[in-house]
């Protein structure tokens, strides 16, 4: 069903009845990749992205703390991954901006999953990275 376009060029659901929106189809993503491209602009400090090895020590395996990792991980829109290690740690890698990627440290010292027993997290090779390395956040087996 095509849309039904107002005097203005624009469709009658864009105008919102006031007839705000006044330039030609194809406008609106003009202005849209334009405002993208000003957010990437004028990010702040804590908004860059940055990637950060982690490991975390305990009880830490056996009580879905991976699991919990990438939803918290996904949850806090971030990309990496999560695995055990034969040690009987947990490490992976965070992907993401700064602030949501501290958030997420915050997570892995203190909260973990419910059954788990978080000793210490350790940190290691934060770097800024210009884009995120990976998709999604998973969960290695």
């Amino acid at each position: 069903m095509q849309p039904q376009w107002g005097p203005a060029g624009s469709p009658s659901c864009l105008r919102g009845g006031g007839g705000w929106w006044r330039h030609p189809p194809g406008s609106l993503l003009i202005v849209a990749a334009l405002l993208l491209y000003q957010a990437r602009v004028t990010m702040t400090e804590g908004d860059s992205l940055i990637s950060v090895d982690y490991e975390v020590f305990g009880k830490v395996q056996g009580v879905f703390f991976r699991k919990y990792t990438q939803a918290e991980g996904k949850k806090l829109g971030l990309v990496g991954w999560v695995q055990n290690t034969e040690d009987g740690t947990v490490q992976g890698q965070i992907q993401g901006p700064s602030v949501k990627v501290r958030e997420l440290q915050e997570w892995l010292r203190k909260t973990g999953s419910p059954k788990s027993h978080i000793n210490r997290a350790e940190f290691r090779n934060e770097k800024k990275i210009v884009a995120l390395e990976y998709r999604n956040f998973s969960i290695v087996k």
